[in-house]
């Protein structure tokens, strides 16, 4: 499963940051702290005002590194993401988004993105390469770590290009939450229990992943994905239920404690996303069966 086409990619909204002094890749059965950091951030928290140091910000750490990233986006092409480049393929998959978004919602602005390494400084506070993806709403802005899709694997999930580009989709999924107010709303609701905000607004940006792959391959699109198979959407149910709350927390997972839902749960919610391509059908909001 390729992106169509050829050629430099459009790196606009996509710059480098961070570096060094970073705490590492998660560690597998460290899922909790990743799980609280992504919390922190979406809710516009700052993570080391619950788990201790870090400071609030903007903007990226370390200049230096963020400059060798920002060149090797700016050097990005259909090909290189077709390859497997996993900056360039963050870059292709913001470039798809930023296509389909429009055509679905009226009042669609897209998000910046920033993709670091080691440490980096947000408007919702200071956050690491343990942290994972996420989505800051204070500077609408989505962070990636590249080395994220190698720990992904480590905890289960699918090496597969749709399987990663599931991940960026995911987090373009709650910029779409905070242009339609879902956000606040979850905001109101809670950040653990199994119908907290949090799982909420977690599995609805699944479902809105799910949208978008929907309609990825459609004509008419620019960088738009080849038809996607069976075997592509196979390995996003697989990372989807690989970072479910019950397969990181283990055979004891207490659901008072989940805040992005049960690996069934976020399989399912994908899955309504992608098989319907409708926003209307991911409202996690309107039903207590999640």
């Amino acid at each position: 499963m390729t992106f169509q086409g050829s050629g430099p990619l459009d790196t606009g909204n996509v710059s480098g940051g961070g570096g060094g002094g970073g705490a590492g890749r998660i560690a597998l059965g460290g899922g909790a702290g990743l799980i609280i950091t992504i919390v922190a951030l979406l809710f516009g928290v700052n993570p080391g005002d619950i788990m201790g140091g870090g400071t609030a910000g903007s903007g990226s750490s370390n200049s230096a590194s963020s400059s060798v990233i920002d060149e090797h986006i700016r050097s990005c092409t259909v090909e290189m993401a077709n390859q497997g480049d996993a900056i360039c393929r963050i870059v292709a998959t913001t470039n798809s988004l930023d296509h389909v978004w429009p055509t679905l919602m009226s009042n669609y602005t897209p998000p910046k993105t920033t993709i670091f390494s080691g440490s980096v400084n947000t408007a919702c506070g200071a956050a690491t390469s343990a942290t994972g993806p996420f989505y800051c709403p204070a500077d609408k802005t989505a962070y990636f770590d590249p080395d994220f899709f190698d720990t992904l694997v480590q905890m289960g999930g699918s090496n597969g290009a749709l399987a990663q580009e599931y991940v960026v989709a995911h987090e373009y999924g709650h910029h779409v939450q905070n242009l339609t107010g879902a956000l606040r709303k979850g905001q109101q609701l809670g950040s653990q229990g199994p119908l907290s905000g949090s799982v909420r607004v977690e599995l609805q940006a699944d479902c809105l992943a799910g949208v978008w792959a929907h309609h990825a391959s459609d004509e008419g699109y620019d960088n738009r994905l080849q038809q996607l198979t069976q075997r592509d959407i196979a390995g996003v149910i697989q990372t989807a239920k690989a970072i479910g709350d019950d397969t990181i927390q283990g055979a004891n997972s207490n659901p008072e404690g989940w805040t992005h839902g049960s690996a069934q749960q976020r399989a399912r919610w994908f899955t309504v996303g992608y098989q319907g391509g409708d926003p209307k059908r991911c409202d996690t909001f309107a039903t207590n069966d999640l």
